[in-house]
């Protein structure tokens, strides 16, 4: 008889101390030893992890009223702009924005050292960090500048929303130019002289869940470590599959999630500013997703290990495709974290840009809190687009 259970059930056993939980890498082991069916019934959830460089990061930030009061029109934090057409003491600080005096390294152009997401990474690690503002004086509002420091104590609202983060797939990077080039996905040599990727394979949250059967709106998670939620789907969110030139189906390719959640929960172990060179600013974020084994499909899914979970292997030194196709081939997550792959007959060596020690981490993090009874599982209010909605990719013109 197939196995079908419920949130309510599933949250049941977690108040009462029962529930049976497993990482999605200890998942994988379990169905190859056991089989599906009998996994299904002895499971309920199944933690997940990522950590890695995510740029659609940021925060908004409501620092309170001053004496006169002020429309902030423009906002600094540590020399580092923030967007203010919000409201007036309201701003949001984005991950990828670069302090104004941030010296350019002419050799390598996008070379910023601090950024927004180091920023968001000081406050919550409560250092802290310097707010200058201007305004440009009304009636209700006068006063026309304010420098000062402040704490993230200080800061009334202070919430972390990220409108892209949890790329379901990224690509596995080379670089068949005769140059260095200088990428979100690190640097590539020459001639194929490495290869990056940023996904933690068995361990990533939407390849665990990639038909979305429990990921949707109000899903709550590990976020930053603290407890966050799913807002939406996020932006360049394409659900597809990817798929090689003969037509063969490599799995499943550019689902994304926006996601909101308390920033002064949050620590600065999960929340990280990062440079990269030739590239510029941007923060690595800690995210774990919890999936309820519902019935045997979910389960089949999740327990999807490295050596089932392919990346398309796309060149960087051209006009780079979409995540669904390429004409390089696919490799393996088990190929990848290997430490070398072939393209080409030519021997490439790997490298993550993604820690999957980290995304570890996060699984058994949560793993921990559910099994403590800390955290329920938040049953989604509205599932996210997945595959069979036919979302189509728009392109700029001009």
């Amino acid at each position: 008889m197939a196995v079908e259970k419920t949130y309510q059930e599933i949250n049941a056993r977690i108040k009462a101390g029962k529930a049976v939980v497993v990482t999605a890498e200890e998942l994988v082991t379990m169905v190859k030893e056991k089989g599906v069916e009998r996994v299904t019934s002895e499971v309920d959830v199944v933690t997940t992890g990522t950590f890695g460089p995510m740029c659609s990061s940021g925060a908004f930030l409501s620092f309170g009223h001053t004496k006169p009061r002020i429309k902030m029109h423009k906002v600094w934090l540590n020399s580092v702009p923030a967007y203010t057409g919000i409201a007036a003491v309201d701003a949001y600080i984005g991950a990828t924005e670069v302090r104004e005096d941030d010296p350019l390294n002419s050799d390598h152009p996008g070379e910023f050292r601090y950024g927004g997401g180091h920023v968001i990474q000081d406050l919550v690690a409560r250092k802290k960090v310097v707010l200058k503002a201007t305004g440009y004086g009304t009636d209700c509002y006068p006063r026309r500048e304010i420098e000062t420091e402040i704490t993230l104590d200080d800061i009334n609202e202070a919430i972390l929303f990220n409108p892209r983060n949890a790329y379901q797939n990224y690509n596995c990077a080379i670089n068949l130019s005769s140059k260095t080039i200088y990428t979100y996905l690190g640097m590539l040599k020459a001639n194929m002289g490495n290869a990056h990727f940023s996904t933690s394979g068995q361990l990533s949250p939407l390849l665990k869940d990639p038909m979305f059967k429990t990921i949707g709106l109000g899903t709550r998670i590990f976020l930053g470590g603290g407890v966050g939620y799913v807002a939406w789907n996020g932006t360049q969110h394409f659900p597809d599959r990817n798929t090689g030139e003969d037509g063969t189906d490599y799995g499943f390719a550019g689902a994304t999630l926006s996601v909101i959640g308390d920033l002064k929960q949050m620590s600065p172990r999960w929340l990280v500013g990062t440079s990269m060179i030739g590239y510029g600013a941007t923060m690595t974020v800690g995210l774990g997703i919890p999936i309820p084994i519902l019935n045997e499909e979910i389960c089949r899914y999740a327990a999807a290990g490295d050596d089932e979970l392919y990346a398309p292997i796309v060149d960087y030194s051209g006009d780079f495709p979409n995540l669904r196709s390429s004409n390089l081939g696919f490799v393996s997550y088990a190929q990848l974290k290997s430490g070398k792959i072939k393209v080409n007959d030519k021997e490439i060596p790997t490298a993550p840009v993604s820690s999957y020690p980290r995304a570890r981490e996060i699984a058994a993090t949560l793993k921990s809190w559910i099994q403590k009874g800390d955290f329920l599982l938040g049953e989604p209010v509205q599932l996210l687009p997945n595959t069979d909605t036919g979302i189509i990719a728009n392109s700029l013109k001009g």
